[in-house]
């Protein structure tokens, strides 16, 4: 990591959605009309608030600008947002609680999830009046929430009429293929920085190499994005700049015991040196360390501190950027 100080006058304004995580540990998924005790079970904040966790672990103050609900669920949020010191910009919906999702983490900590959408499902541009942005904030905005047809057209138009000057971040998720084409066409067009799986990549894309899917994503769909992020799990990501620049930066070997949250612990730990003036590819190395960090435990909200990110790097027998690697980057 560079020398450079954060600036703590800029904020990451979160625009997408959190929900309550059941988490089920369990060594393998059950056969259809089968049934399997889990070896562990956990109520977690889950959804958007992995992310801001991240961020926030990394120096990076936080605020959420989407939907809570009014019942237990969003209260449950309220107290994990009020133990990061995350706060919310909006009241809590009248109408109805947060939604929650079941998650399935089998034994080779990959993740099976059944959600129900609640409060953060449903956004007006009225709903949202609170949010307000100011030169050196940062914007999040999840596909999740672009997915529902409750929220989807207030946040697109939200997102739309952003200061040019205010970076927009943008995660399509796994639900991408649940966003019309029209709405994520316009949230792509005002992405500043795109990171996403390599199965999100191609579905925007098309297929190909790790390094063609990059270059048409920045021409023909970001074309005002400073770049693009590809992750791909333990094995690292390939990033690519709007002046051409394009590396893969590799991962790190741990032995993960649960892989869910660590695609947004990247994308928190990535926003978060971003905003304190890290170089791009050298940020990419840091949130990859952070993501390693994460799947060593147990929690979708595992996100290491910034200590914790330096110590570990500090005992890695290559750095992040621009020294040796163990070896060629491969997409999933």
């Amino acid at each position: 990591m560079s020398g450079a100080q954060p600036d703590m006058s800029g904020r990451l304004v979160h625009i997408g959605s959190a929900v309550v995580d059941y988490v089920y540990h369990i060594d393998a998924l059950p056969a259809p009309g089968a049934e399997k005790t889990a070896s562990s079970h956990a109520q977690v904040a889950g959804g958007g608030f992995n992310m801001m966790v991240a961020a926030s672990r990394t120096g990076m103050k936080v605020v959420f600008g989407g939907q809570l609900g009014s019942g237990p669920n969003g209260d449950f949020l309220r107290a994990a947002f009020a133990a990061e010191g995350i706060a919310t910009l909006t009241p809590p919906s009248p109408l109805m609680d947060s939604g929650n999702c079941v998650a399935m983490i089998s034994g080779d900590a990959e993740r099976t999830f059944v959600s129900w959408p609640g409060a953060e499902s449903v956004l007006s541009l009225g709903m949202m009046a609170p949010v307000r942005v100011a030169p050196g904030d940062w914007v999040f905005a999840s596909g999740y929430t672009l997915s529902y047809v409750g929220s989807r057209d207030a946040l697109a138009d939200w997102i739309e009429a952003l200061p040019a000057e205010i970076p927009l971040v943008f995660d399509p998720t796994p639900v991408i293929s649940e966003i019309p084409r029209a709405i994520l066409d316009r949230v792509l067009v005002r992405t500043s920085w795109l990171s996403c799986n390599t199965v999100e990549a191609a579905e925007i894309a098309g297929g190909g190499d790790v390094e063609a899917i990059a270059a048409r994503l920045l021409a023909s769909h970001c074309p005002s994005a400073e770049g693009v992020v590809i992750r791909a799990g333990a094995k690292g990501c390939f990033v690519r700049l709007a002046d051409g620049t394009a590396q893969a930066v590799p991962g790190f070997n741990v032995t993960a015991v649960d892989t869910n949250g660590a695609g947004d612990t990247h994308i928190g730990a990535f926003v978060s040196a971003l905003s304190r003036g890290v170089p791009p590819l050298e940020a990419a190395g840091y949130a990859n360390a952070a993501a390693a960090l994460s799947v060593t435990r147990h929690g979708g909200s595992s996100a290491p501190t910034e200590q914790e990110i330096q110590t570990f790097l500090s005992h890695d027998d290559r750095p992040v950027h621009g020294r040796k690697q163990k070896g060629p980057f491969m997409t999933a």
